[in-house]
Parts: C-alpha cells; sequence; structure tokens
C-alpha cells in the first residue's frame, strides 16, 4: 500500500512539474511574440525610425534651405542616434496625423501634442517630453522687486485678449486685480509696453521673444509655467515594448538636462531666427 502510494506522489509531482514548466514555457513564448510584434523590433530591423510630425514654429519648421528644423526635428534625430538608427520625418497635416499613425504611415507621432482623455481612446502617449503653458510678461518699471503674491492686488493691472485662456487663469489666480481686455494679443501686450498695464500671460514663445524685443521695459519674471499641458510622443495601443523604452529615453534625458536644454533653445531664444525665412 505504501509503495503504491509513494508510485502515485511520485507521478503527481512529475505531472505538476511538466504543467508548472509547460505554463512557464508558454508566457516565455507569449513574451517573446509581444516583443517581436513591437514597433522596436521592426525600427532596429528597418535601420530607420519613422517620425509623423506637422509644421508649426517652433516645433517644426523649414529653414531657408527648406530643411527641416526645431525642437521636435532635434529629439528625433537624438531619439534615433540613441537608437542606432537613421531619422525619416513623415510631415502630415495635423488633423489627419492621429490616423496616419494608426494606419502603420509611420512609428511614432513627435509633434508637440498634447495628451488629451479623447486622443488617449485612439493612441497610448508616453510620459511628457515638454510642457507648454502661459508665463507672465511684466514690465520692468511697474513691477521691479515684486513677488508672484504681490500681483493679486486692485493696485495691479493686466491685460489680456477678451474670451482667451490667459484672460480667464489671470481672473482665476489674481481676482484681485484689475483686468483689462482687448480684441488681440498684440494689444494687450502693448498695453503693458507702454506702461497702462502691469504684466499680461500669454503661451511661449511669444512673452520670451517680446521680451527680446524690449529687454529695457519687458521680462518674464518668473521661471513657472501656469496652467502647464505635457506634450508625449504618440504610439500604437497594444505595444508595450514601444511605450516602455520611449518613456526610459524621456525620462533619461529628463533627468541630464538634455531636454530642456533643447527647449531653452527653440523657445527661449531666438538664436535659431537667422536660419528661418521672415515671410
Amino acid at each position: 500500500m505504501k509503495r503504491a502510494m509513494s508510485r502515485i506522489t511520485r507521478t503527481m509531482t512529475v505531472l505538476l512539474a511538466a504543467a508548472l514548466f509547460s505554463t512557464a514555457a508558454m508566457a516565455q513564448q507569449a513574451r517573446q511574440a509581444l516583443s517581436s510584434d513591437s514597433v522596436i523590433e521592426t525600427i532596429k530591423e528597418r535601420g530607420a525610425i519613422k517620425i509623423g510630425l506637422s509644421i508649426f514654429t517652433p516645433w517644426s519648421m523649414r529653414d531657408k534651405n527648406g530643411e527641416l528644423i526645431g525642437f521636435e526635428l532635434d529629439v528625433g534625430r537624438q531619439l534615433a542616434e540613441d537608437m542606432g538608427v537613421e531619422a525619416e520625418f513623415v510631415p502630415t497635416s495635423w488633423d489627419g496625423i492621429i490616423p496616419a499613425l494608426v494606419s502603420g504611415k509611420f512609428d511614432v507621432i513627435i509633434s508637440g501634442m498634447t495628451t488629451t482623455p479623447e486622443r488617449n481612446l485612439t493612441i497610448n502617449f508616453t510620459d511628457p517630453y515638454a510642457y507648454s503653458g502661459l508665463t507672465m510678461l511684466v514690465n520692468n518699471e511697474m513691477t521691479d522687486g515684486m513677488a508672484l503674491e504681490d500681483y493679486n492686488s486692485e493696485d495691479i493691472t493686466f491685460a489680456a485678449r477678451r474670451g482667451a485662456t490667459p484672460a480667464a487663469l489671470i481672473a482665476e489666480l489674481f481676482p484681485e486685480a484689475e483686468l483689462l481686455l482687448f480684441d488681440e494679443d498684440g494689444a494687450a501686450t502693448q498695453e503693458v509696453l507702454n506702461g497702462k498695464a502691469h504684466a499680461t500671460m500669454a503661451s511661449e514663445p511669444s512673452p520670451s521673444t517680446e521680451a527680446r524685443r524690449y529687454p529695457d521695459v519687458l521680462s518674464v519674471p518668473f521661471d513657472r509655467t501656469f496652467s502647464a499641458t505635457g506634450e508625449a510622443f504618440g504610439l500604437r495601443k497594444g505595444d508595450p515594448d514601444a511605450l516602455n523604452y520611449f518613456n526610459n529615453w524621456i525620462n533619461f534625458k529628463t533627468r541630464n538636462g538634455w531636454l530642456k536644454s533643447r527647449h531653452d533653445y527653440w523657445f527661449k531664444s531666438d538664436d535659431w531666427a537667422d536660419q528661418v525665412s521672415d515671410n
């Protein structure tokens, strides 16, 4: 009886080990299948990464020779270099860029795309590689020595375009201040330039550009972005390997300061301005 039980036990152990081995093997095969289906493997085999983008300054634009330059081009070329492949850029109209990605016309969108829940229903997003938002532009003489909290005062006047996001944000952040409304962004900036308003808000790179044009009168006083939105790579759903790689790349380039330095070059300086046409 004892020998029979022993044989049964050994048999059950062998069967259990075989089942566990089979399960592990199947899991390994599944992982290998997912990896082989990843766009990362396609990129490596092709020797090039295809990047979809739309043309808008200073994210991506044409220089005087018709060549693509801009923040996105720097990001895409560095990504390709780090992957050991070539970068192929596919300019695409903004309203068709997500369908073009889904249909496989390129591997990834790198085009200053803000992450939104609506877009996320169709594609996946990486971690943000850039942040856009509003910055303050102030009259230097009128705001000398002021801290941010000092702007929330009835003695302070803001200017903004009527119905625009900056007007709503100014009213929210500085409810005690007076808010002058205009039909054009340029009119609001002119009010600050003329000393009739202390400050305005606008999306970069406009505030930094105006501060460089009139450095004796205007400045961007705070290294802070208000109502910031994150821009991320867009990629097709169902590709965890690609999402993992791109996230690791973005996080590494964020930690070592490379992304910030390139973003500052294109958004907070005009060192590149002579490369593009004035038209």
